[in-house]
């Protein structure tokens, strides 16, 4: 299910503050919570439902506008559709949430923003979705729910014979396009196991830096820790985000909020005490920290002040802003022959986020022909500058967060026919764990390539 106990208050500006977030046109909605939570001034219960509320909005959008286009009359608009989204929502895949509050407070918030004679409309096609839901699956893909235990008296969803990659963008939530391409790669049901694990909030991965799991798991032992597969993660229920968080171990930097498959690729490139390494697209900067642990004296470079302070901070927290020296770069002007060499550089590309969908849940609506077209142009011309920048003999790690091989694998390949002066060490993919596996939560792709000594 896409949220958990205990019980949420039904306050109206839970629903307000979801609606203003999700009609603010943000790309990125849930990073926009607490700022539009803080405007608002909700305390921790209320800003819990309206994250949990933009959350199951936007991994659920698809399989909402389906239900809605079959019970809403005429050409609702726009505003009026993410208030229906919102209470279906409520009332399909939030048990937390009792339907009356569902139905009367999304009305409330209808007639507040839109009027009276909305706010009406709105009550009439939720009670018809109220209505026509029943307990129990039923057999039926057109009419079941994936991940909650209702169905519906009427097909609502297209059909998974005839259109699959169409009824798991009905069901699943995932554009059909992207679905086409898992289920390529990985076969149906693969695909359709990576796009359910999407539908709900990734478990909570956290990383020990200084390399003090058991200690410090004893003192997390009432949230049921489990042990990652690496030695410095283990892996708790999401539910235990706040918590750990807001820890003392976590102001202090013990512990650290970082997947597995992330930690992997910062240690993939063996950096060494007193080694000269680039870090390119580097914030919020937990692989920073990694190679920085070394002692390795790191150059730290992103896109924005922003994202550079969010780096600062994360460093600062770690204890280990000694050896990082932090640049404001797009990463992708040329290099004058003044700028030093590097024995590493680690390259943490943007990408189309597909292997993180659990946790930036927003990223599969901005997947698309023309996006990826460009991700791919920008990957290459990142890729082309940094390892410019590497010393003869040295080491590059390529790093995404995607599982898609037009940015891994692909991307690598083309790179090398560009560059016979690399060769390439190993690649390595990763897919995320189901909920209460022990890892990895994220999923991602890494090359390791070494430059030639001639």
């Amino acid at each position: 299910m896409d949220s958990k106990p205990p019980l949420f208050r039904s306050h109206t500006m839970s629903r307000q503050t979801a609606f203003n977030v999700l009609r603010s046109g943000s790309p990125a909605p849930l990073r926009q919570v607490n700022f539009f939570a803080d405007k608002a001034g909700l305390d921790d219960r209320d800003r819990g439902l309206t994250r949990a509320l933009v959350g199951c909005e936007i991994r659920r959008r698809a399989t909402l506008r389906a239900i809605v286009a079959v019970f809403a009359q005429g050409k609702p608009s726009a505003e009026v559709l993410t208030l229906l989204r919102l209470g279906a929502a409520q009332l399909l895949f939030m048990d937390s949430v009792p339907d009356h509050a569902a139905v009367s407070e999304t009305v409330r918030t209808a007639t507040n923003n839109i009027g009276l004679p909305r706010g009406r409309y709105v009550n009439g096609v939720l009670r018809s979705i109220q209505r026509a839901r029943a307990e129990g699956l039923s057999g039926d893909p057109r009419r079941d729910l994936v991940g909650a235990n209702w169905h519906f008296a009427l097909p609502v969803f297209r059909d998974k014979e005839e259109h699959p990659f169409l009824w798991a963008e009905d069901v699943l939530s995932i554009p059909a396009n992207l679905f086409k391409r898992w289920h390529r790669r990985f076969g149906m049901e693969e695909a359709t196991q990576l796009a359910t694990q999407a539908l709900s909030e990734t478990d909570l991965s956290v990383s020990f830096p200084h390399g003090n799991r058991e200690t410090l798991l004893a003192e997390f032992e009432t949230l049921s820790p489990r042990i990652g597969e690496h030695e410095r993660i283990a892996i708790f229920d999401s539910e235990h985000t706040w918590a750990i968080s807001s820890s003392q171990a976590f102001l202090d930097g013990q512990i650290s909020i970082q997947g597995e498959t992330a930690m992997r690729a910062a240690e993939a490139l063996g950096a060494k005490a007193e080694e000269a390494i680039l870090d390119m697209c580097a914030a919020p900067g937990g692989k920073t920290a990694v190679l920085a642990a070394c002692g390795a004296k790191v150059t730290a470079i992103d896109v924005s002040e922003k994202r550079l302070e969010f780096l600062a901070g994360t460093l600062e927290r770690l204890q280990v802003t000694e050896n990082v020296s932090i640049l404001l770069s797009d990463g992708t002007g040329v290099w004058t022959d003044a700028e030093p060499m590097f024995d590493g550089a680690l390259l943490d590309a943007p990408c189309s986020n597909t292997g993180v969908l659990a946790a930036r849940a927003a990223a599969r609506w901005r997947f698309g022909p023309q996006n990826q077209k460009e991700l791919i142009n920008l990957q290459a011309r990142l890729l082309h500058q940094v390892a410019e920048r590497v010393r003869p003999g040295g080491r590059l790690v390529y790093s995404t967060c995607s599982l898609e091989g037009d940015e891994n694998d692909q991307q690598i390949k083309a790179f090398l026919k560009d560059h016979p002066n690399w060769d390439l060490g190993h690649t390595a993919l990763f897919k995320p764990g189901p909920a209460g596996s022990t890892g990895p939560t994220d999923g991602g792709f890494h090359a390791f390539l070494r430059r030639n000594e001639g």
